[in-house]
This record gives C-alpha cells, sequence and structure tokens, in this order.
C-alpha cells in the first residue's frame, strides 16, 4: 500500500524537473523592443516621433540598462541593484543631462508600476518565434496593462522594470494604454552575450549634471 504514494511523489518529481529544465535562464544579454502606437478608437497607426523607436534593455545579474532611441533623440536609465544607486542620460535637442538616482529617487520613478499582480490565461499565442502566454494587470491610477510572455524564458534580473517582477517569464509583447493611445513594444531581438560593464558605467565628460529632485524642479518650470 506504501508502494502507490512513492509512485505519485516519483512522477512529481520528474514532472517539475522536466519542467525546470524546460525554461531557460537569461542572467546575461541584450532584449531588443520595437515600439509601435495605435489609436484605441481606430486602431490605425499614429503619426509620432516614437512610432518605431528602439528600446534595447541590457542585463547583468544586479544591473541594468534601458536605452530607448527615437527621432527626438536618446534617453537611458542605468541602475545597480547591489549598490542601490543609479543615472539617467538625456540627450535631446542638443541637450545633454545626467541625473543621478537614489535608491528612493529609482522607487518613486517607478511607482506607477509597483507591486503589479497578473492574471494569466493558460491559451498560448505565438508572437514572432515564441510560444506566449496572456497576462494582464493594470497600473495605479487604474490603467490596462497587457503582456505576452514566453513562460520557457526566465530574466534574473526582474528588477530593471518593476512591472514584470512578478511575471513568471520573457516579455515578448506588452501594451500600454495612455488616453487613446496604445502603445505597443514587440521584442525583435534576444542575445545571450555578455554585456560590457562599460554600459553601465555614467560618462564622466559631455554631460550636465544634476540630482534627481533638481530635474523634477526642472520639469515643472518647463
Amino acid at each position: 500500500m506504501k508502494i502507490l504514494p512513492k509512485i505519485v511523489l516519483t512522477l512529481i518529481f520528474f514532472a517539475t524537473m522536466q519542467y525546470c529544465f524546460g525554461q531557460k535562464q537569461l542572467s546575461e544579454g541584450t532584449l531588443t523592443y520595437i515600439i509601435s502606437i495605435q489609436s484605441a478608437k481606430n486602431e490605425k497607426p499614429v503619426n509620432s516621433n516614437l512610432n518605431g523607436a528602439e528600446l534595447n534593455v541590457y542585463l547583468k545579474p544586479s544591473q541594468s540598462r534601458s536605452e530607448m532611441k527615437s527621432t527626438l533623440g536618446t534617453e537611458t536609465n542605468v541602475y545597480d541593484n547591489s549598490v542601490k544607486k543609479g543615472f539617467i542620460l538625456k540627450e535631446y535637442s542638443g541637450q545633454k543631462l545626467l541625473i543621478s538616482l537614489t535608491k528612493e529617487n529609482w522607487a518613486q520613478k517607478n511607482q506607477w508600476n509597483d507591486d503589479m499582480k497578473f492574471v494569466v490565461s493558460e491559451e498560448l499565442e505565438k508572437i514572432g518565434d515564441y510560444k506566449c502566454k496572456k497576462a494582464v494587470s493594470s497600473t495605479m491610477d487604474g490603467k490596462s496593462f497587457t503582456v505576452y510572455f514566453a513562460p520557457d524564458i526566465v530574466l534574473s534580473n526582474k528588477k530593471y522594470n518593476n512591472s514584470f517582477e512578478q511575471l513568471p517569464g520573457l516579455p515578448v509583447q506588452y501594451e500600454l494604454k495612455s488616453g487613446n493611445l496604445i502603445f505597443t513594444y514587440t521584442l525583435t531581438g534576444l542575445s545571450y552575450e555578455p554585456v560590457s560593464a562599460v554600459k553601465f558605467e555614467a560618462p564622466k565628460t559631455g554631460f550636465r549634471m544634476m540630482t534627481y529632485e533638481e530635474n523634477q524642479q526642472l520639469k515643472k518650470g518647463e
């Protein structure tokens, strides 16, 4: 009579091991997304400087660099989880700013999407080369947030974007609604190649330096 429970436990063990080995860990690498913007009403592409913009995310286990490039310019966010600090680089219209970030600044900057809870559908959908599941949540201000993720790829560093801290896989496509517009980010590149440490170093010259608080005051005065 004791044999049956042992068989059940063995089957559960091997099923769990099969699932774990089926997942691929991305501890270091680069994600590339292309951004498209549509009208929520007529679903037609919108003429915007952000349409076709590229987002590159460089990851190490405790470091991240998110680099957004559009026709307007480039904005980069770098953060180190181990030392709890980072910086923002803004390069627009010939102006170059370096904004320092503390742990508190990083939390304030990302508070709109803090601690998201996702409802995950078990249905699979093919997006590019990835079999994805759909996950839906909402931001603190009530905006809908939809993500299609690949459950077989797991990121070691989920701190790069706290929207995805509780997402059980790699975000392949996600949608953000703002007013009557839908911003769609679609994964177009995935590299497991090591990322140079230089990517996470702040430039020493060429940028006007300020604190996060000073930049917030500057934005209020614009």
